[in-house]
């Protein structure tokens, strides 16, 4: 039995959650997720535990979990009611980077994205090949659609596919699943497409775990697992497996995660910047609040939430667009700690 996370609320702003001592674990998002920090937490104990082992061991307990049903196999279906998988998994003392994107067939994608990192030169590979990649290394091919997953896809197909990812488009996405025809566009007119629509989603379309982990020698290393944005298009890929984006991780400042809308996150680098932020001295919840006003400035209905933490094991977070959690377990916790983060109000964003 895990024990049960305790909750805590988040400090003002501009403050952090001071470090419980290392190891330490966290990831986006409590609930369910509480099961991957655990499990990162106790393989932190073991002797000549890694940074990278908690990371992988975390993101994979979700995978094969499937945590609120957002990581790992049968969810998130695209329009083909195929689901993929996308992870990446970084070393904060070497910046090297291991990841996956568009992976079919393969339920562990952290353990794959493990392998680009340590047996070749890369740092990302995708779709079918990715999933050859796998085979050679010793992973199974298998389905990963469930009945639910199948079932869920269907009954979007007979309501017209709405809140799909289409526009400019005919015939009408918005009632219609196709097949689609282009529209052609005049000049400018993407400054008023509907970009931000997919940001008015519920969480469950697009969430991802994101964890950062500190073994006790001082070593960092942060990795994602999702499966995506629901109903996307074929081949989609977003932030999850982009270095920057759904993670980062410098041994000499500390790492990040984020989760959200990644089609517009990923434009921003939020994880990047959150990191420079601290390597200039703000603070860990300062450093995600500026990386999440520079994204509310430009898109104010984005849903992200992310999570940053100093290479000592302080932290904090922001969210814009939702209610958003993390947890965290560290040093002599006997149970993980569960903080809820309120949104930054789109108004009191300021120009940088």
């Amino acid at each position: 039995m895990h024990p049960l996370p305790v909750l805590v609320p988040l400090l003002p702003t501009a403050l952090a959650l001071p470090s419980p001592g290392l190891p330490f674990v966290i990831n986006t998002w409590g609930g369910p997720f509480t099961v991957a920090t655990d499990a990162a937490y106790a393989s932190l104990l073991l002797p000549d535990a890694s940074a990278l082992d908690a990371v992988e061991v975390g993101c994979s307990a979700c995978e094969r979990d499937r945590c609120d049903g957002t990581v790992g196999y049968g969810g998130s279906p695209d329009e083909a009611c195929e689901t993929t998988l996308d992870a990446m998994i970084m070393d904060g003392a070497s910046m090297k980077v291991g990841a996956v994107a568009g992976m079919r067939r393969v339920k562990n994608a952290i353990g794959v994205a493990r392998r680009v990192l340590e047996y070749t030169r890369h740092t990302m590979l995708a779709g079918d090949l990715a999933t050859r990649f796998a085979v050679e290394n010793g992973f199974e091919e298998v389905d990963l659609a469930t009945e639910e997953s199948i079932r869920a896809c269907e009954e979007w197909k007979k309501s017209g596919c709405p809140g799909n990812f289409r526009v400019h488009v005919k015939p009408d996405p918005s009632t219609s699943c196709g097949p689609y025809e282009p529209i052609p566009l005049a000049w400018g007119s993407l400054e008023t497409t509907g970009f931000l629509a997919a940001s008015r989603a519920s969480k469950t379309s697009h969430d991802t775990i994101s964890m950062i982990a500190i073994d006790a020698r001082g070593a960092l290393a942060a990795g994602t697992s999702t499966n995506g944005a629901a109903h996307k298009v074929p081949g989609r890929v977003g932030d999850g497996p982009i270095a920057g984006s759904g993670s980062y991780v410098d041994a000499e400042v500390g790492g990040c995660g984020a989760t959200g809308d990644g089609d517009v996150m990923m434009r921003f680098l939020p994880c990047y910047q959150a990191l420079e932020n601290l390597r200039n001295g703000m603070s860990p919840t300062e450093a995600a609040e500026n990386a999440v006003s520079r994204m509310l400035r430009r898109h104010p209905d984005l849903q992200s939430g992310i999570v940053v933490v100093d290479n000592q094991g302080r932290h904090g977070a922001a969210a814009s667009g939702w209610t958003f959690t993390y947890a965290f377990r560290g040093g002599e916790m006997n149970a993980t700690q569960v903080v809820t983060v309120q949104p930054v109000k789109a108004a009191l964003v300021k120009q940088f």
